[in-house]
Parts: C-alpha cells; sequence; structure tokens
C-alpha cells in the first residue's frame, strides 16, 4: 500500500477524534475530500516487482496505490456515508477539497466533511538536485518574498480538517477554531504563458471571487496566507494578483500582512493548501501573527509599499476590528487556483463550574503499552 493512503487514513481518524467525532454514533452523513501525490512507491518500490504484485494480485495493487482510492478507503475504514470524492489539482489540492466540502456542507450532502491531502515521495528524505531555471531551490531554503528568492523546497506532508455548518458546530459544543466565510475555485485558462507559469489574471479573480462569496471588503482581511513559493516568477505575480483583487475596493496601502507557510514547512504539494489553512486557524485562535521566515528584505520586484501588503517579519499581536479575518491562497500547476476567507470564530459563553470535586477520564488501550502512551498523550 502507497503510504500516502495509511498517512492520509490515519490523519482522517485523528482529525475525527479531535473534532469528539465517533463515525457511528454521529447522527448524520460525513464526507471525505481529499488527494494525494504521485504514486512514487508503486513506482519505485512495486513496479519492479512483478513477483510480488502476481502473488497479491493486480487489481489489489491497484486499490492499494492509486490516486482514486485514497479517500473511498478512508470512508470505508472509517464507516463515513458522505460523498467520498478524490480531487487532483496538484498544489492545490487540498484548498480545493476544503472548498468542495464546503458547499457539500451547505448544498446538505454531508453534515460533517474531512477535507485535505497528503503528498509523501519514495524513497523519503531523497533530495533534489539543482537545476537553473527550475523551482527547486538552490540552497535547501525557502525564502517566501524575500531579495534572495531562488526556489522552493519540496517536502512530505499531510494535512486534514473537520468542518461542519456553523450551526450544527455550535449546536454540539464542538471545539471551532476558525470559520470559513467563503471560497472559490477557478482556473487560469490560456491566460498564461505556459501550462505551468502562473497567471496574476486568473489569482486576481478567484481571490476577487471569494470575496464576493464571503461578502467581505477587502479592507477588513488583516492577514493573507500566500502560496508563496518563493520563486522569481511566482512570488511577483502572486502580490500583483492580490494587488488587483484588493485594488477593486481600496486604495489603501501596507495594511494586510502576508506571509507562507512554506518558509518553515517547504511545498507540501498536495497538502499545501490545508495545512496553511490550519495554521491560520490556529493563529486566528490565539489572535497572534506568525513570522514569515527566512526574510530579510524584500525582493526588488515586488514594490510592497504601493500594494497593500507587508511581510509579517515577527511574531505580533493579531490585532484590528472583530471579527478578525484572512485569506488563504492555494495556486496548482495547470492552473487551478483557490482562495478562501477565514473568519475568527464568534465568542462562546463560557461552561459553568462543575460541583464535582474530582473528574474520572477513563482511557482504553490494546495493550499496557498502547495504554501508557495514551496517558502520555494525554
Amino acid at each position: 500500500m502507497d503510504p500516502q493512503h495509511r498517512h492520509f487514513l490515519e490523519v482522517c481518524w485523528e482529525a475525527l477524534e479531535h473534532a469528539g467525532t465517533v463515525p457511528e454514533h454521529f447522527a448524520g452523513t460525513i464526507g471525505v475530500f481529499g488527494g494525494m501525490y504521485n504514486a512514487t512507491y508503486y513506482q519505485r518500490h512495486v513496479h519492479g516487482r512483478p513477483d510480488l504484485v502476481a502473488r497479491l494480485g493486480e487489481l489489489n495493487v491497484m486499490l492499494a496505490n492509486e490516486k482514486d482510492y485514497v479517500t473511498s478507503r478512508a470512508a470505508h475504514r472509517l464507516g463515513l456515508s458522505g460523498p467520498a470524492v478524490s480531487i487532483h489539482t496538484a498544489c492545490s489540492t487540498s484548498l480545493v477539497a476544503t472548498a468542495t466540502a464546503m458547499d457539500n456542507l451547505r448544498g446538505g450532502q454531508c453534515d460533517l466533511a474531512l477535507a485535505g491531502g497528503v503528498a509523501i515521495t519514495c524513497p523519503p528524505s531523497s533530495g533534489h538536485l539543482y537545476q537553473e531555471g527550475s523551482m527547486a531551490s538552490p540552497d535547501g531554503h525557502t525564502r517566501p518574498f524575500d531579495h534572495q528568492a531562488s526556489g522552493t523546497v519540496f517536502s512530505d506532508g499531510v494535512a486534514v480538517v473537520v468542518l461542519a455548518r456553523l450551526s450544527d458546530a455550535l449546536a454540539m459544543g464542538a471545539p471551532i477554531y476558525a470559520v470559513l466565510r467563503g471560497a472559490a475555485v477557478n482556473n487560469d485558462g490560456a491566460g498564461r504563458a505556459s501550462f505551468t507559469a502562473p497567471s496574476a489574471e486568473g489569482q486576481a479573480t478567484v481571490i476577487a471571487a471569494a470575496h464576493e462569496a464571503a461578502g467581505v471588503e477587502p479592507r477588513t482581511i488583516s492577514y493573507v496566507e500566500a502560496h508563496g513559493t518563493a520563486t522569481p516568477l511566482g512570488d511577483p505575480i502572486e502580490i500583483e494578483g492580490l494587488t488587483r483583487a484588493f485594488r477593486a475596493h481600496t486604495s489603501d496601502t501596507q495594511f494586510c500582512a502576508v506571509g507562507s507557510l512554506k518558509g518553515n514547512v517547504g511545498h507540501m504539494v498536495i497538502a499545501a493548501g490545508a495545512a496553511s489553512l490550519i495554521k491560520v486557524a490556529l493563529a486566528m485562535k490565539a489572535r497572534v501573527l506568525p513570522p514569515s521566515i527566512n526574510f530579510e528584505k524584500p525582493t526588488p520586484k515586488i514594490d510592497f509599499e504601493k500594494t497593500p501588503f507587508v511581510v509579517n517579519t515577527h511574531l505580533r499581536p493579531w490585532t484590528g476590528e472583530a471579527p478578525l479575518r484572512a485569506g488563504v491562497s492555494s495556486f496548482g500547476f495547470g492552473g487551478t487556483n483557490a482562495h478562501a476567507i477565514v473568519e475568527e470564530a464568534p465568542a462562546r459563553e463560557p461552561s459553568g463550574p462543575t460541583t464535582r470535586p474530582a473528574q474520572l477520564v477513563v482511557l482504553s488501550a490494546r495493550s499496557p503499552k498502547a495504554l501508557d502512551e495514551a496517558s502520555k498523550r494525554l
């Protein structure tokens, strides 16, 4: 089995645990939307073993390695009876999956949804060879928007979020990190230099569409988690697209912080969009803006002083008019773009103090060792 299938399944299970949801006891249907990276495990470890394939059967090997079955496997193993949709839009996959999950929740096709993606390249920790003109970083660092930005570092990762209609989440007493106000997905079409080149017009259009879907003015957005691949072509085009979308409603400058998780962890490809969404949700709940690392001074290809944006370089309180709002961008090879608008979760009444002198916490596990591990984690 491709390890991407297994890790996606494991993190889907953990996400449901974190959300306090037991599928077989959930009063409604749960959907799962996501995708995985190229099947390098099959290409490098299975395809060259015809004896192994013959012993296990071609069909079984195919089902355990192809992209099509990564979400349906999770649905089968976890007992999820809502839509199970595998999505493949390259680097924007997990944010497109999130937007698709939102549409399904609003349309009533499911009552809870998992959305995310996984990217694991085999063999692990294989690194890359730098080639002039390629996307890969020459020094092993990703430097979004920096004057030394010269490429990205691709990395492994898996990210999954649990989504519900806000009214349902409040009624369930579920932990809420942030609210998704709206999202949009489009494609650059033919308006780009090549199949893999980004388009400022396409990105501006999807960002403006997300603003409209969310019903918010760009001036109320105080942070944008950018795609931020740190390539000499991609970063300037991304800021140009963002600026076009914001300029339709405001001429103010440098009021919105911008950053990219890729400086911290590299480009997690299929999982990048959901990972960025998690970063924003956690920052919003803590009301702090994390720094965009590996940044010294802006690339001369971007004149930030004439844009609504400024690169956030240090940890600082996230202040502003309530509720806080942010945008999250994710763009894929082939031109499929996604943008989501995230809003601070509504304030909730604190629960009253318990009258019990002690609270019993019950743990169970399959073995003493597993019980010890569960106790430590708790």
